[in-house]
């Protein structure tokens, strides 16, 4: 047999069987790893988890999270409410109130010409006195609190009644003079009558 010969027998008979044998081979060693994977595993797995394991994965942990996603509800934000006891005569019990309104505090304004019946009703010590009485989310705030300090209140629930900045000191909310302000404290209390400072203030 020539050379000539020899090619073209390889081109029309030995080349396509050797290539299907080699396909067969291939076919095998898959459909083996596949068997051997399930075999192995505890959890039922399909031939796709079995010849690829890391893509299946993937798609697994992605297709979880994306239920964790739609499941999750915005959180709802927190309403302050305020409801306000003072004179109706008292210009600076205004001016708190604005104060809270421009803090995000949903005021209910109750002007009353018994100011001292409420300060009774809600036992406000008699040297933590001020102008007004207010009750928010249950904690009794005398007087011209900052609102950052009424906040800090509600976040942290500690166990006192209230918060009080005591008279009406120039510079409080509500109490502005220019550019004065006189230091002041801001003073926490509870039902036994214990105070301790909750906030402090320089003059300017």
């Amino acid at each position: 047999m020539s050379y000539k010969q020899f090619i073209y027998c390889w081109q029309k008979w030995l080349s396509p069987i050797l290539v299907r044998a080699a396909v067969r081979v291939v076919v095998i060693i898959c459909l083996t790893v596949g068997v051997l994977g399930i075999l192995g595993s505890t959890a039922p797995m399909s031939h796709a988890q079995a010849v690829f394991p890391g893509s299946v994965a993937n798609a697994q942990l992605v297709s979880t999270t994306r239920r964790i996603q739609d499941k999750q509800t915005p959180l709802k934000p927190t309403v302050l409410n305020a409801t306000v006891y003072h004179s109706p005569d008292c210009n600076c019990c205004g001016g708190w109130i604005d104060h809270l309104k421009t803090q995000g505090f949903q005021i209910t304004d109750f002007p009353t010409p018994d100011i001292e019946t409420v300060k009774q009703k809600y036992n406000v010590p008699d040297n933590l006195s001020s102008c007004h009485t207010a009750i928010v989310n249950g904690y009794v705030i005398e007087g011209h609190v900052p609102a950052d300090d009424i906040k800090r209140l509600l976040q942290e629930k500690p166990n006192v009644a209230g918060l009080s900045v005591p008279q009406m000191p120039v510079g409080t909310p509500g109490m502005e003079m220019g550019n004065r302000k006189d230091a002041f404290s801001v003073f926490s209390f509870d039902r036994k009558d214990s105070v301790a400072v909750f906030n402090k203030y320089p003059s300017s």
